[in-house]
């Protein structure tokens, strides 16, 4: 990032599908901008290209380019729009944006520029926002961007582990699941780890601090069978505002009709406030098999829960 990022242009369009045409500002209200036609209740109000990246297409393609033409409303510069990701923040004097979705699907025929060259950079590469705060927003008018860490917590739970008596496996390959998911996606990951023993008391405590923390996703391996020191799903359970039966029962139907034992696993998952939470068992195997269809809808869940229905 520049030592200072601006506004290029503002831009609207009063009907949906028209390229949009500059500006001398625009005012932004609850739903979008006032008098372009992408306003609305919805994810997508504001759409954001940098400067930038315009001018590598107009280079690379020899082609020149009108302020709007992508159909951006907000043109950036000093900026890699690359590296901001969902649910990152803008603020513009007083209007702040929050990022919902990154890239769309191309319009195809029905993008101009798409027509005349057969290739576009707004689908892989527009920002689209909706609208925190209002305000008036003009060219030249300094952006003030604020990353958005997805924090997610992983708790072993295991009397040995806490003990150091056992090397604990399960909690490190969760985290290396992770990482390998997250890699190619736009998420700025933050992931820490902890081991607890099979405490109930201790549990609620490290939930309550990452809920308090803002967590996005809480992952506990072990304790979650039916010993007496077994404790991780009631726990669990007696915390969350929602449960989520389907994804559990789904994952203990898959690889319990091979490994009969598997369908003795408890585990659960549910969902408090904002921060989803998932019990696995605490063998290496099953963190491998549960994490691999969790992740299938992990960041669905993380949109749902910030209220941005991507449909």
């Amino acid at each position: 990032m520049c030592d200072r990022v601006e506004v290029a242009s503002v831009n609207v369009s009063e009907e949906t599908g028209t390229i949009k045409h500059s500006v001398e500002q625009i005012e932004i209200d609850a739903r979008g901008i006032v008098g372009d036609a992408h306003a609305g209740a919805w994810h997508r109000q504001i759409s954001l290209l940098s400067q930038e990246r315009i001018d590598e297409f107009v280079r690379a393609t020899k082609r020149p380019t009108k302020p709007g033409e992508f159909a951006e409303n907000i043109t950036t510069r000093g900026l890699d729009l690359r590296c901001v990701a969902p649910l990152d923040r803008l603020r513009i004097g007083a209007a702040e944006l929050e990022v919902t979705q990154i890239g769309k699907e191309c319009h195809g025929d029905a993008c101009v520029i798409y027509r005349e060259l057969g290739q576009c950079i707004m689908p892989t590469e527009g920002l689209f926002c909706r609208v925190l705060h209002g305000g008036t927003v003009k060219p030249g008018d300094t952006v003030e961007y604020y990353p958005r860490p997805l924090r997610v917590h992983v708790i072993t739970l295991s009397d040995r582990a806490a003990a150091g008596e056992y090397e604990d496996r399960s909690g490190p390959r969760v985290c290396e699941l992770l990482e390998e998911f997250f890699v190619e996606k736009r998420w700025h990951l933050r992931i820490e780890a902890a081991i607890l023993p099979d405490d109930a008391a201790q549990l609620r405590e490290a939930i309550q601090s990452a809920c308090d923390a803002n967590a996005d996703v809480i992952i506990t391996t072990g304790s979650t069978g039916v010993g007496p020191r077994d404790i991780a799903p009631e726990t669990v359970a007696e915390l969350c505002d929602k449960m989520l039966p389907g994804i559990m029962e789904h994952i203990r139907l898959k690889f319990g009709a091979a490994k009969p034992n598997a369908l003795l696993s408890r585990g659960v998952a549910g969902v408090i406030g904002a921060t989803q939470v998932y019990t696995l068992p605490g063998s290496v195997r099953a963190v491998q098999e549960y994490m691999g269809e969790i992740l299938k809808t992990v960041e669905h869940l993380v949109f749902m829960l910030h209220g941005i229905d991507r449909h």
